[in-house]
């Protein structure tokens, strides 16, 4: 009964789903195609493939399904995967990352026609749900086809668990479908398990964003951007990444305040939506500062602009990871804001200096592990961003000592994938 209200009252809000997605198409045209794709309209699979469904969101699950996709398709290379998100930025680091050798639509809508559609289609023998995306008609949809759902690298934090609790009647129902929850951590474990998760499903295997590869090409990418922003100098590079509205602001009210003391600095600012690009190139030019745009810096003859420029802002996708090897030390954006924070493991990987703002809930873990360790610090308002860049700017010990701890942190949590490969295994052989 508590799925079938939920299943009609998706049904009524579908037109207004499809309203918001023509909304945000007026700035990231691509929402406003592929529907048919979400409403399980794709391309039919053979029926003799054994297919494994991976699910992730957006860009964020999408690069922490990488190294596992890798592993499956090396492992089980008679395999067919079939990767789907919601977003078209997660679309797009798909198809950058694996190109043709997965199988890769929009996910389908949570609405039984639909779901029956898709199943038609892709005829999947398990789903790998990355983190945690739980739609209670694909879950109850897999177990009576049989399907074993996995939900791999989840994180559950402590809003999110209370999120579910309000609906528990509905949650409980559909963790009960459940096979397998691969945890990050004790704590996630234990708020699924609180929520109605039987402890025989669940399993701690760490966070695979720990086994980050950092592959010839994003270290030789890297270096090229090094040289470019630093023209031969020795130019202080502060990347602030994956910032949301209302911060935005507060990262340019710090950047003023470290040019007085340090004129020379380049900060590199990536909006973490794509439809904000030009929000942000917009209030860095009203604010006074010189600014270029990466997309508009691939020429050989770019660096005369980069010499010139104060605030780089970061309008590609994919290149997160090298921007961080670049640059000195990173302000890790959502947290100055209440969002919940984004990956800090990228930039400890690199082993360089982490700043970011209180609210860091969705990676509560992984930020204690880092402040415990001396590799990052926390600020409250941008006049402490200010004063802590400055600080590591000024401060070569103190900087060194925080590059280290940082990276040390990265090193010592790898081996997540390993422990859930071997979890998957299990239900795949």
């Amino acid at each position: 009964m508590a799925r079938l209200f939920y299943t009609l009252l998706l049904y009524l809000l579908t037109p207004l789903i499809l309203t918001r997605l023509l909304w945000r198409s007026r700035r990231a045209p691509a929402y406003a195609r592929r529907w048919r794709e979400r409403f399980g309209f794709v391309p039919t699979i053979p029926e003799k493939q054994y297919v494994i469904w991976v699910h992730a969101v957006s860009v964020g699950e999408t690069l922490a399904a990488v190294p596992l996709i890798k592993s499956l398709q090396a492992k089980y290379p008679q395999t067919q995967l079939v990767v789907t998100t919601t977003t078209p930025t997660g679309s797009e680091q798909v198809s950058k990352v694996f190109g043709t050798s997965v199988y890769h639509v929009y996910a389908p809508y949570d609405l039984p026609d639909v779901l029956a559609r898709f199943f038609l289609r892709i005829k999947p023998s398990m789903l790998i749900i990355m983190e945690t995306e739980l739609w209670p008609n694909l879950i109850s949809k897999c177990r009576n086809a049989s399907v074993p759902v996995v939900v791999a690298n989840a994180r559950l934090s402590e809003k999110s668990a209370a999120g579910y609790q309000k609906v528990a009647w509905l949650t409980r129902e559909m963790l009960a479908d459940i096979n397998l929850i691969a945890a990050q951590t004790e704590a996630d474990g234990e708020r699924f398990v609180s929520l109605g998760l039987a402890r025989d499903n669940l399993s701690i295997s760490g966070n695979i964003k720990f086994d980050l590869d950092l592959s010839e090409p994003v270290r030789d990418q890297a270096a090229v951007f090094k040289v470019q922003w630093q023209n031969g100098a020795d130019r202080p590079v502060w990347l602030a990444a994956s910032t949301h509205q209302g911060e935005d602001e507060l990262v340019l009210d710090a950047f003023a305040k470290v040019i007085e003391e340090q004129p020379n600095t380049l900060l590199v600012l990536v909006p973490r939506h794509p439809e904000r690009f030009d929000d942000v190139a917009s209030l860095s030019v009203t604010r006074g500062f010189s600014v270029a745009r990466r997309s508009e810096m691939n020429s050989p003859d770019s660096d005369p602009i980069y010499r010139n420029t104060q605030v780089l802002i970061g309008d590609t996708m994919g290149e997160l990871l090298a921007f961080c090897g670049a640059s000195d030390l990173a302000f890790i954006g959502g947290s100055l804001v209440p969002v919940g924070g984004h990956n800090l493991i990228e930039p400890a990987a690199w082993g360089i200096p982490i700043v970011t703002g209180p609210h860091l809930f969705n990676f509560a873990e992984v930020a204690n592990k880092l402040v415990e360790a001396g590799g990052m610090r926390i600020c409250e308002s941008s006049g402490q961003l200010a004063d802590l860049v400055l600080e590591l700017l000024n401060k070569s010990d103190q900087y060194q000592a925080m590059a280290e701890a940082a990276h040390s942190v990265a090193e010592s949590n790898r081996g997540a994938l390993e422990r859930l490969v071997k979890s998957l295994s299990e239900w795949l052989e």
